[in-house]
C-alpha cells in the first residue's frame, strides 16, 4: 500500500449507502504486514444470490479454485477476503488454507461451508497460515455492520494507493435498489474476465442464473476492457451478491438476465463496473497520466478491441505518454503487430483532439508546440480510425513510470 495517493485519484469518494441483508467488517490478522487491516468478513442474510467471474489464468489461486466449485449452488452467506498473500502456486497446502478459512467462517456465520466465498490478493508462491482466521473471523462476525464499504476497501488494498468504491441507486418496479461496489488492483491487471478483485452488492431479488448473465456480459467493456501492464493475474474473481431484501418493498423478482424491467437496474449496474474499472486503471502502478484509447473504423468490434489492447499493452507508447510525447509513430507500430486488418494508408491518429498523422502520414497541419502543450494533461485520449469498417473499442489504460519499475522491482521484500 503506497503512502502517496496517485494524482489521478477521483476528488471525491461518494458517500456508501447502506444495503439491507450486507454486514461488513474488518481486521488485523497479520497475514503479512503488522498494524494493518488484511482481512474484510462481509456477512449476509440467508437467501443471497451469488454470481462470479473468474481469471483465466492456467494457473489460477486456491481461492478462485474454491470459488468456481460452490458457485454452483448460487447461494452465499459470507465472503472473506485477505490481503498479504494471494494463496496462488501454494499446490495442496493453498487447497488445504482455503478449506480451513471456509470451515472457520463457517462456524462464525453459522451456515454451511457451501456458503462461502473467497478470495486473497498479495504475494504469489507464499503459503497462507489460515490458522490466523481462527477467533478473528468469529469476532468479525458478531462485529460486522451495515455500511463502512471505504473501511472495506481498504483491507483489501496491496499496491494500491486508494481505496476504490462506487454506487448508484435506481427504480426496479415501485422499489429503490442500491449497488455497491468495490475494488482493488493497481499491478498485475490485463484481466480475462475481471481484474484482480472486485466485489459488487445489491438488495435487488435476482435470481442467480440472471445475475450471472449480467454479470458476464457487464465485464466485458467494462473490466475487461482495462489492462495495466498485460499481465493477467492468477487471483481475478468479480463476485456479485443479490440480497432480494427489496422485495419487501415491492422489487420485482426477477429470474431472467432478458427482462426488461431490468434495462434501468442494467445501466446503473454496468455504470458502477465501469467507475470501478476506470479507478483501476487511475490507480495504475506509477501511474501519472490516464490514457483512453478509441479504435474506429475496424473491420469488427473485436478486431478493434485487439487493436486498442496492443496499443494500450506498449511499452513503447505508454513511456512516450508518460514523457509526454505524442509519439505516433509508435502507435502505427502497435497497430501493426496487432495482427488486425490495417491498412497503413488509410490510418489517421489524433492525441487529446489533434490529429497528427492522416491517410498514413503526418497530418499536414502538424504543430509540435500544440501537441506537445495538449501532452501535458493528466488524461491523454488517442483516437485511432482504420478505414476499414464499422467496428469500434475503446480501452483504459495509464502510462508507464519509473516508479512502476520501483515497485515491482521489490515487491517481495
Amino acid at each position: 500500500m503506497s503512502s502517496s495517493v496517485s494524482p489521478l485519484a477521483p476528488k471525491t469518494v461518494p458517500d456508501m449507502p447502506v444495503i439491507a441483508g450486507i454486514r461488513l467488517a474488518t481486521a488485523e490478522a497479520g497475514i503479512r504486514y503488522k498494524n494493518r487491516i488484511d482481512v474484510l468478513l462481509a456477512v449476509m442474510d440467508k437467501g443471497t444470490a451469488v454470481a462470479g467471474v473468474f481469471t483465466k489464468s492456467k494457473c489460477p489461486s486456491a481461492p478462485v479454485e474454491w470459488c468456481r466449485a460452490k458457485l454452483k449452488g448460487g447461494k452465499a452467506r459470507a465472503l472473506v477476503v485477505n490481503s498479504g498473500n494471494a494463496n496462488a502456486f501454494t499446490g495442496k497446502t493453498g487447497r488445504a488454507s482455503t478449506a480451513l478459512t471456509a470451515k472457520i467462517a463457517a462456524k462464525a456465520v453459522g451456515c454451511s461451508e457451501g456458503e462461502i466465498f473467497l478470495a486473497s490478493t498479495g504475494v504469489i508462491g507464499e503459503p497462507l497460515d489460515a490458522t490466523k482466521f481462527d477467533g478473528v473471523l468469529g469476532r468479525l462476525a458478531e462485529a460486522a455492520e451495515p455500511g463502512d464499504y471505504l473501511t472495506a476497501a481498504k483491507a483489501i488494498m496491496t499496491t494500491d494507493t486508494f481505496p476504490k468504491v462506487a454506487t448508484a441507486t435506481v427504480k426496479l418496479g415501485k422499489a429503490k435498489v442500491t449497488i455497491n461496489g468495490m475494488a482493488k488492483g493497481a499491478g498485475m491487471i490485463a484481466p480475462d474476465m475481471a481484474t484482480m478483485l472486485s466485489f459488487i452488492f445489491t438488495d435487488a431479488p435476482i435470481a442467480p442464473a440472471a445475475l450471472q448473465a449480467l454479470l458476464k456480459s457487464g465485464v466485458e467493456d467494462t473490466f475487461n476492457a482495462v489492462t495495466i501492464d498485460g499481465d493477467t493475474s492468477t487471483s481475478d474473481t468479480l463476485l456479485a451478491f443479490a440480497t432480494g431484501a427489496a422485495a419487501a418493498h415491492g422489487a420485482p423478482k426477477i429470474s431472467r438476465a432478458s427482462d426488461p424491467r431490468l434495462k434501468a437496474f442494467v445501466r446503473a449496474f454496468n455504470q458502477v463496473l465501469a467507475n470501478l474499472s476506470e479507478q483501476v486503471a487511475r490507480d495504475g502502478e506509477g501511474a501519472r497520466k490516464l490514457v483512453e484509447i478509441t479504435v474506429e473504423g475496424a473491420k469488427t468490434k473485436a478486431s478493434a478491441r485487439r487493436i486498442a489492447m496492443s496499443i494500450a499493452n506498449s511499452p513503447l507508447v505508454k513511456t512516450a505518454i508518460a514523457g509526454e510525447d505524442a509519439n505516433w509513430g509508435r502507435v502505427v507500430m502497435a497497430v501493426g503487430k496487432a495482427g488486425e486488418p490495417a491498412d497503413r494508408d488509410k490510418l489517421s491518429i489524433s492525441f487529446n483532439g489533434i490529429r497528427v498523422a492522416k491517410s498514413g502520414a503526418r497530418d499536414p497541419d502538424y504543430d509540435e508546440a500544440q501537441v506537445s502543450e495538449a501532452m501535458k494533461a493528466p488524461e491523454i485520449a488517442i483516437k485511432v480510425s482504420l478505414g476499414l469498417g464499422k467496428g469500434r473499442d475503446r480501452v483504459m489504460t495509464c502510462d508507464l513510470t519509473k516508479e512502476y519499475v520501483a515497485i515491482n522491482g521489490d515487491y517481495r521484500s
